[in-house]
């Protein structure tokens, strides 16, 4: 009834807790972008069938895999090797394909962001949607930030209550700054060429809603700091002990990143504009040649 796709890329320590977690699915694909752990042979030991794919953003690889891999299934769901399918989780979609008519392209599903064993339900603004079941030929792709949204979409897009894990830091903080340092430049681009419209502030759906939020706030000095009061105290993550302060630091640190990004920015590109404007005043301006008079 429904196949699942895992985007991975040297995910050998993560990748056997989610493909354990995936015995109720019997065509599992897992499309690698140049692993050199291993992974695809942990992939195989599971079942999953591998294939190979030079990454160059989210948002293309899952629809080069909607495009080009041998999935058997109407119904995909897309995770990544650091999340985890709880049997609640199975089951919920697994009503939602049962139950959806033809004009339903797709579903938002959300997780439980998990840290030192703990969900971090209130300073993880939980909860947080992403587009990850669809049916084949209904919906699309695009690139958003560092991430991915739905693009194209061929029917109405309905929400999946239940949570599935995400063990977001699995892999250690020094690889999870290391990561984001690098989707902060994204973010930031996105954030500043292609914001979402600010009648989307007050759209009631959270999936469009948020993203929208964060692009705009993200424009106000000192939002990194209201990032972390709204996240540790105004929605009580204080209440989720170290964990809880560990990650509103680090999350309020990555927008602190995303704004001087944007500043950054915006400064190279008014001196590429001032130095275009120069060279071309330069190029315009008259000359003037002395000429002897005639004797």
């Amino acid at each position: 009834m429904i196949s699942v796709v895992i985007l991975t890329k040297n995910e050998e320590r993560d990748l056997p807790v989610c493909l354990a977690s995936l015995g109720w699915c019997y065509d599992v694909h897992v499309l690698d972008s140049g692993s050199t752990d291993r992974t695809c042979e942990v992939a195989e030991h599971y079942g999953a069938k591998v294939s190979h794919h030079a990454f160059e953003s989210f948002g293309k690889q899952r629809n080069y895999a909607l495009d080009n891999l041998d999935i058997q299934h109407d119904w995909v769901l897309f995770l990544d090797a650091d999340e985890v399918v709880t049997e609640q989780f199975q089951a919920a979609i697994m009503a939602a394909v049962s139950s959806s008519d033809e004009e339903v392209a797709g579903f938002y599903c959300c997780w439980k962001m998990m840290l030192e064993g703990k969900w971090l339900k209130r300073c993880g603004n939980f909860p947080k949607w992403q587009f990850r079941l669809l049916r084949r030929g209904k919906a699309r792709f695009i690139d958003f930030g560092h991430g991915q949204k739905e693009g194209e979409t061929l029917g109405r897009i309905e929400y999946i209550a239940e949570p599935y894990l995400h063990y977001s830091f699995s892999k250690g903080w020094a690889q999870w700054i290391e990561r984001h340092n690098k989707y902060s430049c994204q973010e930031a681009a996105a954030r500043l060429y292609t914001p979402p419209p600010w009648r989307k502030v007050f759209s009631r759906h959270g999936s469009v809603r948020n993203p929208a939020l964060k692009s705009w706030l993200s424009r106000v000095p000192g939002w990194p700091v209201l990032h972390f009061l709204q996240a540790y105290v105004f929605n009580l993550g204080f209440l989720e002990g170290t964990p809880g302060l560990i990650y509103c630091i680090n999350m309020s640190y990555h927008e602190f990143l995303i704004q001087i990004k944007m500043r950054e920015i915006r400064k190279r590109k008014y001196n590429l504009n001032l130095a275009e404007y120069e060279n071309s005043a330069v190029k315009e301006a008259p000359s003037y040649s002395k000429h002897r008079a005639p004797v």
